[in-house]
């Protein structure tokens, strides 16, 4: 009996969990086919505005400026070689790499033993070729004399045979007195072809004595240089660098010892492009003497000095390309020869251009102008030049005229934007919203639907009902509530 009411008990629950089951799937059931006969509700749709960072074209007159990269030199440099060997004896207690010399300082002092004997010996070989010089004139006069006494002696030679033949054709003179008296006359005379000839022998002498001295002259002149070779001196006044003898060591001729340069002479050579080249050329294609600033950074500050352009390159050397200029430099305090340094060189001036962030050209040479109802349109722009992060553009047309500074991928043409001006100091400017007065109908309406709003926080209900219950209140604020109850 008991088990037959157990039996039952379990028939009556499961019919009631059939009957509830088919309840509640009838009434889900309803539920879903109402829902899918009702008319959805469509909100209209909201165009999107974009808030973008706007920059207002402004024409003036920019003078470019051309950034490269440059090493900087010496103008001036001189290597210290000795012209002389020896053992170096003494030496200026600034010579040392970074000493700073004078004009005509004496760096270095080479032992003057051998030099000074090398000269003693041709001032002594001087003065043997001056005494034999005196003697050959010595010579000459008494050979001089010699042949006036020979030219006197046969005058009265030739004066006795006169003599005799007048005496001959008188009848008193015998021929042999003639003959003897000629005999006479022709030894007279060849006494007087010898003593020319002496003559001649001691003017030939005296031409080499002459010769001899001159060689001893330069001989000296030669010793006396080599002398001072021994002393080597500075140039100019510079400094010192890579020095490479000692105190007691040997060198030998024109060995490089040391090297002079003169820190205040400067310049920097650097390569720029054959189109940055071109740009730097006046009307006859000569270098413009264009200014530059040259800049060395370092740590803590940085060095600057002026610059200005000179010459360029004679030829482009085999692999390298553009041309290579040389600004020699003013204010060189603290620079070096071979620090690599940063140079401004200005370029001829540009009239009537915009200086624009480069962000805000397009690579089609476009910007997006901002027209008057905050909608984009493209215009074409030049670009002139590329100064850093900005270019300069020649833009006909937009002188005064808003543009995006920052362009981005999801801006077009016919986009609505909301622009972001900044001053001269770089502050955002913002402008004052559009503001309505509300009548009394509508803004009851609007803070119903504020308060009537589940999904809204409690916070954002509060600003906007007092927002609401001003006199005027933002456009953008009613356009917003309204686009969300449907009009």
């Amino acid at each position: 009996m008991r088990f037959l009411q157990r039996s039952l008990v379990g028939l009556f629950l499961a019919a009631a969990t059939l009957a509830i089951l088919g309840v509640a799937f009838t009434m889900v059931r309803g539920a879903i086919q109402a829902q899918m006969s009702e008319e959805p509700r469509r909100r209209p749709a909201i165009e999107q505005v974009l808030t973008v960072n706007a920059i207002s074209v402004e024409m003036t007159t920019i003078t470019p400026e051309l950034t490269v990269f440059g090493e900087v030199q010496a103008r001036r440099t001189l290597d210290i070689r000795p012209s002389a060997t020896g053992r170096v004896i003494a030496m200026s207690e600034n010579f040392q790499s970074g000493g700073i010399v004078k004009d005509g300082e004496v760096l270095l002092q080479l032992d003057r033993s051998d030099a000074q004997s090398a000269l003693d010996r041709v001032r002594a070989d001087m003065q043997d070729a001056q005494d034999e010089l005196q003697d050959a004139q010595r010579s000459l006069t008494l050979a001089q004399d010699e042949l006036d006494a020979a030219a006197e002696q046969a005058r009265l030679r030739q004066v006795a045979l006169t003599r005799q033949r007048d005496l001959q054709q008188r009848g008193v003179g015998t021929a042999a007195a003639v003959e003897s008296a000629e005999l006479a006359v022709s030894s007279a005379n060849q006494a007087v072809l010898g003593k020319r000839q002496s003559i001649a022998q001691a003017q030939g002498r005296i031409d080499q004595a002459k010769t001899r001295e001159l060689r001893m002259q330069i001989s000296l002149s030669e010793a006396q240089r080599t002398l001072a070779d021994t002393t080597v001196t500075a140039g100019f006044d510079g400094v010192l660098a890579d020095t490479s003898v000692v105190e007691g060591g040997r060198v030998t001729a024109n060995q490089l010892v040391a090297q002079l340069i003169d820190p205040s002479e400067l310049e920097v050579a650097f390569r720029v492009s054959t189109a940055q080249y071109t740009r730097l050329l006046d009307t006859d294609g000569r270098l413009i003497p264009a200014t530059a600033t040259v800049r060395l950074d370092i740590l803590g500050g940085d060095l600057t000095a002026s610059a200005t352009l000179t010459r360029e390159g004679a030829s482009v050397s085999e692999g390298q390309t553009g041309r290579q200029l040389f600004a020699k430099m003013e204010n060189v305090r603290g620079f070096r020869p071979g620090d690599f340094v940063t140079l401004s060189v200005s370029e001829p001036a540009l009239e009537r251009v915009a200086l624009l962030p480069s962000t805000s050209v397009g690579a089609d040479n476009s910007v997006l102008v901002i027209g008057d109802d905050n909608r984009l349109t493209a215009s074409q722009v030049e670009v002139l030049r590329r100064q850093g992060d900005d270019v300069i553009v020649r833009a006909r047309g937009l002188n005064g005229v808003s543009v995006v500074a920052e362009r981005s991928p999801i801006l077009g043409v016919g986009i609505k934007v909301n622009p972001l001006r900044r001053s001269a100091d770089g502050a955002v400017v913002v402008e004052a919203p559009e503001m309505v007065v509300l009548t009394p109908e509508r803004r009851a309406k609007l803070v119903a639907f504020v308060e009537a709003n589940q999904r809204m926080p409690d916070e954002a209900k509060t600003r906007l009902i007092s927002q609401l219950q001003e006199d005027e209140v933002p456009a953008e604020t009613i356009a917003r509530l309204e686009s969300r109850m449907g009009g």
